[in-house]
């Protein structure tokens, strides 16, 4: 049974598998090694993502559980009070304590389990207004309804969270904004991801999962043999030996 890698967030989760997306990029690293499952929700904050723990994580199941999960999760909790988006706010604390919840119970499903916790991307404000005013003409908003500087904060309390729980962390938020012209070349309406904004993520995840040994792409083995290796005439042996490679994850 091959390995599965789930990855667990909001919108730029759930569009990781569109051309060009990151889902659909670690997928391709993990071609025919391991399977990789979308969970994204678009929308959600930590605060409802508890709600479906139980549903998409089963504690208690017959079913191996991930090997691996990314929790991706921030953009929503960090939007303003008094704006447009207000009731997909959470609370600082809140968000901090959910992501400890989230974290404490996939690893009740799997002690050994890899989990990543992957801050949200900066926001470009004027990308946001454009946006809104592209659909909806005067009506739209005239303040955006995140701001760069309050979802740093945000991005801030994930790091120091995977830090106290001992866990790796992606700081999505310094690491675009290291880039010149960041605005424009990652996000697509200030807060989701262009294709290039996607690399960064599969780039960042990929970098992490390196880090752990049973991880590494390059030395994971196929489910099964590379064509190249079965004879002809005697096409079990390289099967036989194929699942003899196989490590359990």
């Amino acid at each position: 049974m091959r390995a599965e890698i789930v990855l667990f967030g909001d919108s730029i989760t759930e569009q990781s598998f569109r051309p060009g997306g990151w889902g659909a990029s670690l997928a391709d690293t993990y071609s025919r090694k391991a399977d990789v499952k979308v969970r994204g929700y678009g929308g959600y904050n930590t605060r409802w993502a508890l709600f479906m723990l139980h549903h998409l994580f089963p504690p208690l199941t017959s079913v191996k559980p991930a090997v691996a999960a990314t929790v991706f999760f921030g953009a929503n909790d960090a939007a303003l009070l008094g704006r447009t988006s207000e009731r997909q706010y959470v609370p600082v604390e809140e968000y901090k304590e959910n992501l400890r919840t989230i974290v404490h119970h996939l690893k009740k499903c799997s002690s050994t389990m890899l989990v990543i916790l992957i801050t949200p991307p900066p926001i470009d404000e004027e990308g946001r207004l454009k946006y809104a005013r592209s659909l909806y003409g005067d009506k739209a908003m005239e303040l955006p309804e995140r701001t760069n500087e309050m979802t740093g904060v945000y991005a801030k309390q994930c790091i120091e969270v995977a830090n106290e729980l001992g866990i790796p962390s992606i700081n999505l938020w310094s690491k675009m904004q290291e880039t010149e012209g960041w605005q424009k070349k990652f996000l697509s309406d200030g807060l989701h991801l262009t294709e290039e904004g996607n690399a960064i993520v599969h780039e960042e995840v990929v970098r992490v999962f390196r880090e752990a040994t049973w991880l590494r792409p390059e030395e994971m083995p196929y489910d099964f043999p590379h064509h190249s290796v079965i004879d002809g005439k005697n096409p079990e042996k390289a099967f036989q030996q194929q699942c003899s490679k196989i490590t359990e994850l």
